[in-house]
């Protein structure tokens, strides 16, 4: 047997086996698209003809998992003790392969489902990545890691699609500097120019790697009449996934030290091995605007009661629902309120993941060894709510917190 270009030649009569690819570091590099009217209408049902698919997919596999855990084998396998690690894999394997909850098997099952219009807007290369991601989700609920999987609703949309490569389908093309150092994503007869900031150096940094695939995001803009909004509100852009590691800027230097951290849910204490020790808030400079915020959601509140009347009694509780859905009207004035809203949470998310990241550029300038205590975050999430500004605590508690974090420094 001879080895050439990761092809294994086999005896005669045999398909030849490739080889292992080795994994290579990755980063992201995310550039804006310029989209008219045409191709945001037939963007929309692109993603439109993905959510059924995925969700088809979706369907598909909870029926086979409820298959697989409802066969009495299932039960003798997990019987068997965690000790016999080879026998307790194997038996799992074995019950997967027989009831088609493999990836492989997801890929064979989705060729089925990728039928009439749906391929006409979906290629196989992104049915594959489609049933993969379906595969994904619903392996965390066959492991344990997760309740359910969450099908996507029209209202909801979906808002992201990748493919597998960088050749075929969804592609992303780079022309050379002679033709003018353009940048296109192409996909299904649709050419969308890239907005490409060749001043940036992160985004030349970028560029010149190679591009394992490409991804499509869509995300909501804060009104139709904003910048690069289609009719819809929504703006496009391309992700790219590429091959090596991100830009360092010198400013973010990383150190070699170790680093102590203690992480509460609103404050972090670090304690260098060279160096002060420190205490911080987290996103101290978030301000959110909790009061516009509430007029928003009484406004949306009245709007809603306003266009339903029927849904709600004389004391104006919400009437308990019958055996038929019940359907609430949106008005236009309402949909507009709740964009409002939206644009105001999805502002302050992002200021709070930069806040974020710059505390995480000065926790590795002080050492690249972290030393954390194990804690579980789910039971803050369950113990204090949903994180919407700097913390969900109260002030008292915070105050409380940060006195007793300084004497644990000190």
């Amino acid at each position: 047997m001879r080895e050439r270009d990761g092809m294994r030649k086999e005896p005669d009569g045999k398909r030849p086996q490739k080889t292992a690819t080795p994994r290579t570091p990755t980063f992201l590099l995310e550039l804006p698209l310029v989209v008219n009217a045409g191709q945001a209408k037939r963007l929309r049902a692109h993603l439109e003809a993905a959510r059924q698919l995925s969700n088809a997919m979706l369907s598909l596999g909870q029926q086979r998992l409820r298959r697989m855990r409802a066969d009495p084998a299932w039960q003798e396998a997990r019987s068997l003790s965690r000790a016999h690690k080879a026998q307790r894999a194997a038996a799992f394997s074995s019950l997967r392969t027989a009831h088609g909850f493999t990836e492989a098997a997801f890929h064979q099952a989705v060729k089925g489902l990728r039928v009439g219009w749906i391929a006409e807007h979906i290629e196989a290369v992104l049915a594959q990545t489609l049933a993969s991601r379906a595969y994904r989700a619903l392996n965390r609920v066959c492991l344990g890691k997760a309740r359910r999987v969450r099908f996507k609703s029209r209202g909801r949309g979906f808002s992201s699609i990748e493919n597998k490569r960088n050749d075929t389908s969804l592609r992303f093309v780079l022309q050379p500097p002679e033709k003018g150092n353009a940048g296109f994503l192409l996909w299904n007869g649709d050419q969308l120019p890239a907005l490409i900031d060749w001043q940036d150096e992160v985004v030349c940094h970028g560029l010149r790697h190679r591009i394992k695939y490409a991804r499509l995001l869509q995300r909501p803009a804060s009104s139709k009449r904003a910048a690069g909004a289609d009719a819809e509100g929504r703006r496009y852009c391309v992700q790219l996934v590429l091959e090596g590691t991100p830009l360092q800027k010198p400013k973010h230097m990383v150190g070699h030290g170790i680093v102590g951290a203690d992480v509460g849910p609103s404050t972090l204490a670090l304690v260098p091995q060279e160096g002060e020790a420190s205490l911080q808030v987290f996103c101290a400079e978030l301000a959110p605007d909790e009061r516009a915020i509430r007029r928003l959601q009484r406004q949306m509140d009245r709007q809603r009661r306003a266009g339903n009347p029927e849904h709600y009694d004389e004391k104006g509780r919400i009437r308990k629902q019958g055996p038929k859905k019940r359907e609430w009207k949106q008005s236009k004035r309402y949909q507009a309120t709740r964009r409002r809203k939206a644009s105001k949470e999805r502002k302050l998310a992002a200021h709070r993941k930069s806040l974020h990241g710059r505390t995480v550029h000065e926790v590795l300038a002080l050492g690249k060894t972290i030393i954390l205590e194990k804690i579980s975050y789910k039971a803050w999430q369950k113990r204090f709510g949903k994180v919407r500004s700097v913390s969900s605590k109260s002030r008292r508690s915070r105050d409380d917190e940060l006195a007793n974090t300084r004497q644990l420094v000190a």
